[in-house]
C-alpha cells in the first residue's frame, strides 16, 4: 500500500496544527460557529444529534495493522471504545470531543493517516473492490489507479469548493463489487484490442433524493488521459452545476438537465481544448505508485480441501465468509461485523486489535474495509483457514452470513445522526432476530438488505434488493420498503412497493415478502432474479396482507 514520503509527512503534520489552532480560537469564541463550520469540514468533523462525529479517511479500504491498532487505540481513548465502518470504506467515530480533534489528527499522521477531504464539497475517498489485487476476474488491479486519483484529487486548487461532494469509484473486474455506477464518476478498467489498459467513463450517478444510474460518456478512455479527461468533468461540472440549491448541486442533476449526449459534447469540448497542458498518465508514473502494491511474498502452495470432516459451523463459514484467490492455496476471508444484536460496521477496539495482531499472523499484516461495512483478511493460507476461523469466533467476528438477509447494510440513523428521520439499529436488530435461524437463511440464498435513517441514503438503500428507508410521520418512526435495487454490474434502482409500515412492523414485513419469494421461485432462484420475473405486484400483495397499520 502507499507509504508517505518526508512531503506527505510535513503537509500532514501542518494541517494537524493549523486545525488544532482554529479549533483552540473556536472554543475561545474567537471563531464563530459559522466561521469555523467551512473548517471542521475540511478535516472530516460534523457536529451530530449527541456529540461531535469524525469520519477518519481509509483510502480505497486498505490498512496495515498499524493503523489498525491506531483506530482501536483513539477509539479507546478518545471515543467510547468502538468505531463504525461505513460503506465508502472509511471509519467514523460518533463521540469524541471537539476539543480532542487535533490531538486524535495528530496521533492518526503517527500512522499515516488523516481525515481530509472525508467531508465538504471536495472529491471524498476513493473508492475500489475490496477484492483488488486478488480476485481472479479482474483485468487489472485498481488500487495503484486509486492511489493516482486520490494524489491528483487531494487538495486540488482548482476543485476545493465543488458546487457539492463528489465521488469516484474504479472497478477492475466484471463483476461491479465498487457500486461504480451509482457514484459521481465511475471508472471501469478494461482492455483495447491491442491489450492496453483503459477505462469505461460513467457520469452523473448517485443516490439520494433523486437516484440515477451513472451515464456512459466515453467507451473507452486511454491511460494517458485519465487524470485530463477528470478534470474536464470536474470543470464542466464546477462552470455549470448549480450553487443556488443544495438538494440541486450534485453533478447528477447536471447531467440530467443537460442530457447526457450534450454533457459528453461539454467534457468533450473542454478536454481537447485543454489537452496541450491536461496531466499526462505515463506508464512510467504508473509502475512508480504500483510498486506500492506489488504482490505479496506468496508460498508456492496446492489448494487444499480443508472441509473435510469440520464441523457444520465451519463449513458454513468456510462457504459463506471466504472466497476464491487468484493464487491457488489461499482464500480471501471476510470477516462479519453482522453478528446478532450487533449495530452493523461496528467493530469495538479489542477487535480491532485482536485482527492486527491475526492479519500479522496469516495475511500479510493488512486488512481491507468492504463497502457492505465488513473487514477483509484478503491473503490466507488455505491450511490457516480453521485456526482463523477459530479465534474470529472468539471475538465474534465469524458469524456465517456474509451475502445473507442478516449481512445488512445500515448508516447510524436516527440514533447517531442529526440529519436522520428515523433510527436504524433497533430494526437492523429485529431483522437480525427474526431472520436469525442459519439454515432458514442459507435456504433463501443471497438476498441484500440494505436501510437508510433518511434521504442522503448513507445505506445505499435504493440499490439493495431489499431497501428500507426511514421516514418521520408526525414525529413517529416509519419505513418505506422497496425491491429490486442492484449493484453489482447489473445495477437497478428499486421501486417503493406501497406505504410505508412503523417501526414494530418492518420485520414482519420482510418476512411477508420473503415467504412470497419462497412459494413463488423457481428451484435455486435467486431472490433478485424471482423479483425481475414476477414484478412487484405479488410481494406487494404479501406485505400488505393482514397489514392494517400500514399508511
Amino acid at each position: 500500500m502507499y507509504r508517505y514520503d518526508d512531503l506527505d509527512r510535513a503537509f500532514i503534520a501542518q494541517r494537524v496544527e493549523e486545525f488544532r489552532d482554529q479549533t483552540r480560537r473556536h472554543l475561545a469564541g474567537e471563531l464563530s460557529e459559522e466561521e469555523f463550520r467551512p473548517l471542521r469540514l475540511r478535516n472530516g468533523l460534523y457536529l451530530q444529534r449527541h456529540a461531535p462525529m469524525l469520519r477518519i479517511a481509509i483510502p480505497y479500504g486498505l490498512l496495515r495493522a498499524a493503523q489498525l491498532r491506531k483506530l482501536a487505540d483513539i477509539a479507546r481513548r478518545y471515543d467510547r471504545g468502538y468505531g463504525h465502518f461505513t460503506t465508502r470504506q472509511n471509519l467514523q467515530l460518533n463521540w469524541p470531543s471537539l476539543a480532542a480533534v487535533p490531538d486524535i489528527l495528530a496521533e492518526l499522521a503517527t500512522v499515516e493517516m488523516h481525515a481530509l477531504q472525508t467531508s465538504g464539497n471536495c472529491v471524498r475517498n476513493v473508492t475500489a473492490d475490496h477484492l483488488a489485487g486478488i480476485a481472479p476476474d479482474e483485468v487489472d488491479d485498481p488500487r495503484p489507479y486509486c492511489e493516482i486519483v486520490r494524489q491528483w484529487a487531494a487538495l486540488h486548487p482548482e476543485f476545493t469548493y465543488l458546487p457539492r461532494k463528489f465521488k469516484i469509484a474504479i472497478t477492475g473486474s466484471p463483476e461491479d463489487r465498487a457500486a461504480s455506477e451509482v457514484h459521481d464518476i465511475g471508472l471501469h478498467m478494461q482492455r483495447d484490442g491491442a491489450g492496453e489498459i483503459g477505462f469505461a467513463v460513467l457520469v452523473g450517478g448517485g443516490l439520494g433524493r433523486a437516484p440515477v444510474i451513472g451515464a456512459l460518456i466515453r467507451e473507452f478512455l486511454p491511460l494517458a488521459d485519465l487524470l485530463g479527461y477528470l478534470e474536464a468533468i470536474l470543470r464542466v461540472y464546477n462552470r455549470y452545476g448549480r450553487r443556488d440549491n443544495i438538494h440541486k448541486a450534485r453533478i447528477k442533476v447536471l447531467v440530467k438537465s443537460l442530457g447526457a449526449a450534450r454533457f459528453r459534447e461539454e467534457v468533450e469540448a473542454e478536454w481537447l481544448a485543454g489537452r496541450a497542458s491536461a496531466p499526462v498518465l505515463t506508464q512510467a508514473e504508473v509502475e512508480r505508485v504500483r510498486a506500492f502494491f506489488r504482490a505479496q511474498p506468496y508460498e508456492t502452495l496446492t489448494d487444499l480441501d480443508v472441509t473435510a470432516d469440520r464441523e457444520p459451523r465451519f463449513l458454513a463459514w468456510y462457504r459463506y465468509n471466504t472466497s476464491a484467490h487468484r493464487m491457488p492455496g489461499y482464500r480471501a476471508v471476510c470477516v462479519s461485523l453482522k453478528a446478532p444484536g450487533a449495530a452493523p460496521g461496528d467493530a469495538t477496539s479489542e477487535q480491532m486489535e485482536a485482527l492486527a495482531a491475526l492479519a500479522e499472523r496469516v495475511s500479510f499484516g493488512l486488512i481491507r474495509v468492504t463497502h457492505t461495512q465488513n473487514l477483509l483478511l484478503a491473503d490466507v493460507p488455505q491450511r490457516e483457514l480453521y485456526a482463523v476461523w477459530g479465534e474470529l469466533e472468539r471475538l465474534g467476528l465469524a458469524t456465517a452470513n456474509i451475502g445473507t438477509l442478516t449481512d445488512l447494510i445500515a448508516c447510524p440513523g436516527l440514533d447517531f445522526c442529526s440529519l436522520a428521520n428515523a433510527g436504524t439499529l433497533g430494526v437492523a436488530r429485529d431483522i437480525q432476530q427474526r431472520f436469525g435461524a442459519l439454515d432458514y437463511l442459507y435456504d433463501l440464498g443471497r438476498i441484500e438488505i440494505k436501510m437508510s435513517g433518511c434521504m442522503n441514503a448513507c445505506g445505499h438503500h435504493h440499490v439493495g434488493h431489499i431497501g428500507i428507508l426511514g421516514v418521520d410521520k408526525h414525529g413517529e418512526e416509519w419505513y418505506q420498503i422497496s425491491l429490486g435495487g442492484s449493484a453489482n454490474g447489473f445495477t437497478a434502482l428499486g421501486e417503493v412497493i406501497g406505504p410505508s409500515v412503523p417501526k414494530a412492523e418492518v420485520a414482519t414485513t420482510l418476512e411477508r415478502i420473503v415467504e412470497v419469494y419462497r412459494a413463488r421461485r423457481l428451484e435455486e432462484e435467486p431472490f433478485i432474479d424471482t423479483v425481475r420475473r414476477l414484478g412487484l405486484e405479488p410481494f406487494r400483495a404479501g406485505a400488505y396482507a393482514s397489514h392494517p397499520q400500514a399508511a
